[in-house]
């Protein structure tokens, strides 16, 4: 496989068409190597438009997902970010390079260290990888200038909401199979929020997501 001509066109075909404009976000996709951040049975699969088993029943974001979330997400270098479901570290690292720090957290001890590992090999460090449950966020490291969710929740927790800073960002998949949508929620000021409805999608549901209530007969 000829890798560099195999990512240029993961960028040219598959994310610029996907309304991903930002020059700088598409010269990061250019600059860190995603195949290093898939398991190795998977390395000729890094490029793909498809979401690539990492182990424990996960799965990577395709690819121009995760362009499309650093785009929305609109990220300053002073930014603290708050990501829900490290997986392989990618998407992390791609937060990372836009941002002042990310805190990352992972349910599940085996894809947290692969993620962690993935991470220190290509020196993020601005980042802090744990193991721990973020489906209702991080509340005591919190406000947050922007908060990812990896995965999709039903319902999207007040929680959440509550520990954006003002001018706080947070991107999320909310729905449940067949309708889900990715939302982008802005905090405008301290308990007043905006939210975008960006796209119709598919994602799986993160661990422990909030869910709506169920009537009882």
């Amino acid at each position: 496989m000829n890798t560099e001509q195999a990512r240029s066109n993961m960028v040219e075909q598959q994310i610029r068409t996907w309304e991903v404009l930002d020059q700088a976000v598409l010269d990061l996709l250019y600059a860190l190597p995603r195949e290093d951040f898939v398991p190795p049975a998977y390395r000729m699969l890094a490029f793909a438009d498809m979401e690539i088993p990492i182990g424990e029943g996960e799965k990577m974001m395709a690819p121009k997902m995760e362009a499309r979330v650093v785009q929305e997400l609109g990220l300053h270098r002073t930014d603290r970010v708050l990501e829900v479901g490290t997986g392989s570290g990618y998407l992390t690292a791609l937060l990372a390079r836009r941002a002042a720090q990310v805190t990352s957290l992972e349910i599940r001890p085996a894809l947290a260290a692969f993620g962690r590992a993935n991470l220190e090999r290509h020196g993020a460090d601005n980042v802090v990888a744990e193991v721990g449950d973020g489906a209702r966020g991080d509340p005591k490291r919190a406000p947050y200038d922007a908060i990812v969710l990896t995965g999709s929740t039903p319902v999207l927790p007040r929680s959440l909401l509550e520990q954006l800073a003002p001018g706080g960002r947070l991107f999320a998949v909310v729905g449940e199979p067949p309708v889900m949508v990715a939302r982008l929620v802005t905090c405008t000021a301290p308990g007043a929020y905006r939210s975008v409805e960006l796209f119709d999608t598919v994602l799986a549901p993160l661990v422990n997501a909030e869910r709506p209530p169920r009537f009882r007969f």
